[in-house]
């Protein structure tokens, strides 16, 4: 599954401008909900390929969705993704992106509670029936509303929410302001239509706006990347810090997960330097973990798996 994060922005601040130099969308449309893919470059998985002459090369991506409003409709098609990019108006006369920051942490605090207030009159009618696991969920459901009516985000909620909710104020904001302050949106967009080449010289060393929302986004969100490295593909995956081997089978297909006997781990570097998988055995960088291994940043996982 690749990472999902959804754009959110007032109107005029730049999130259809910010979509497209995401994904090179040559101009999503204004207005309408764009949802496209966005590539993650990292510089590891050229030499790793050249290892075993991958016929394909597979980066790992970003899902990106930028839906055209802010009303509770809207943004409640976003409540699957893993963050929200927040776009502020940097450039406009009279801007104000702190204000407008705020001004969106209440419009998602506003579509949280019409959420939870909807959901809280479906299960308190369900609940009619006796059943305590609804009633349980619709005592829950009432203290959220509660906490979202006194202006608090459901983040700063002391207890377990229902798994099913999927509030928008649990998610964590990438904030990112479009402007001479911040990133020229406008300008990324336009080298989205360049080669890679000649975007990189245009910038002269500087980050593009893919690469500066990654890097947010690993900080906002804690991901480590591992790679499956074989000759009909390699490929990078992402992860949360703290997940494990089995995590990792799971994010490649369920299959393997269901079928995980063990994993070979080594480190990209001892693999590059060693030339092979089988050099990097006999060199003993090469180790087999079990389900609970914790992945690292930089581990090339071979999975052995039986179905």
């Amino acid at each position: 599954m690749p990472l999902e994060v959804g754009i959110v922005g007032l109107p005029g601040a730049g999130k259809t401008t910010l979509f497209t130099a995401l994904t090179k969308a040559h101009g999503g449309a204004f207005g309408k909900t764009n949802v496209g893919v966005a590539a993650i470059p990292d510089e590891r998985l050229e030499p790793l390929a050249r290892v075993v002459a991958a016929r394909k090369v597979t980066p790992a991506t970003i899902r990106v969705q930028d839906v055209p409003g802010t009303g509770p409709a809207l943004l409640g098609a976003l409540r699957q993704v893993d963050a929200l990019l927040v776009v502020l108006d940097g450039h406009s006369a009279g801007a104000d992106p702190a204000g407008d920051l705020e001004s969106l942490r209440l419009e998602l605090l506003l579509a949280d509670r019409d959420h939870v207030a909807r959901r809280l009159e479906r299960v308190e009618k369900q609940a009619r029936s006796g059943d305590s696991a609804l009633r349980a969920e619709a005592e829950e459901l009432r203290r959220a509303l509660a906490l979202l009516d006194a202006g608090l985000p459901l983040a700063d909620y002391p207890h377990d929410l229902p798994a099913a909710l999927e509030p928008l104020t649990t998610k964590p904001l990438v904030a990112l302001e479009n402007g001479p302050g911040g990133i020229d949106l406008a300008l990324e967009a336009e080298l989205a239509e360049l080669p890679e080449e000649e975007a990189a010289a245009f910038r002269d060393g500087g980050s593009s706006a893919l690469e500066e929302v990654v890097r947010r986004l690993r900080d906002a969100l804690d991901l480590v990347t591992f790679f499956t490295v074989g000759e009909k593909e390699t490929r990078a995956w992402t992860l949360r810090n703290g997940q494990t081997a089995l995590d990792a089978a799971a994010a490649i297909h369920s299959d393997i997960a269901r079928g995980f006997i063990r994993c070979e781990v080594v480190d990209w570097r001892d693999l590059v330097e060693a030339g092979s998988h089988a050099e990097a055995a006999r060199r003993g960088r090469q180790r087999l973990e079990g389900k609970t291994y914790v992945v690292r940043d930089g581990d090339v996982l071979n999975i052995r798996f039986n179905v």
